[in-house]
């Protein structure tokens, strides 16, 4: 390559000769540049979600190509986040994609070291066994002076800040209809 090809391609010789003086078009690319295409624009489909990661509810666009996620974007459609999003939710793409994704349930026994792989059904089962038997070892049905209590202090539920409405409502219903007292949001803490 000679030196005046060299010039030539270099960015700055294009602005300072070229139709570009302030350097924001033709100047600014390359070759490379201007062979790229948006990942949005070769999706095959576009989903609209919410943002996972706090109680704002930033509108997301979902682009998949080929079943794959290959970019998510703020939506401007959303009366919330007008498009716009934090950098938490900009990188949100990574949460799906990320090969350090745990795609199994991991348990690691009392006393133990290890982590073995459960299936989901035997972990949902060990789950519902251990609150069910929290709930009658530590159940009170009257105090001390023969008032009803009907409650467990065995345990309680700490929603996440992304749970909506609904959600905290169908929570708040079932651990109260498991007698528990102990039931808080992080969105208000």
């Amino acid at each position: 390559m000679g030196v005046r090809t060299w010039i030539r391609d270099w960015p700055v010789y294009r602005q300072l000769t070229g139709t570009d003086p302030l350097g924001r078009g033709a100047a600014a690319q390359s070759d490379r540049s201007k062979a790229l295409t948006a990942r949005t624009g070769t999706a095959d489909s576009m989903a609209r979600s919410v943002c996972p990661y706090c109680a704002v509810g930033c509108g997301q666009r979902i682009f998949v190509k080929d079943g794959q996620v290959v970019q998510i974007e703020g939506d401007p459609d959303s009366p919330i986040s007008k498009g716009r999003l934090c950098p938490k939710g900009s990188a949100s793409k990574s949460l799906v994609t990320s090969d350090r994704r745990q795609q199994k349930v991991l348990y690691r026994r009392p006393y133990g070291t290890d982590w073995e792989e459960l299936d989901l059904d035997t972990a949902m089962g060990m789950i519902a066994e251990r609150v069910l038997a929290a709930r009658e070892q530590t159940w009170q049905d009257t105090d001390p002076e023969g008032r009803p209590l009907n409650r467990t202090m065995g345990f309680a539920s700490l929603g996440g800040a992304t749970l909506d409405n609904e959600e905290n409502y169908l929570i708040k219903k079932l651990f109260t209809a498991m007698g528990a007292l102990q039931i808080e949001n992080q969105a208000r803490i």
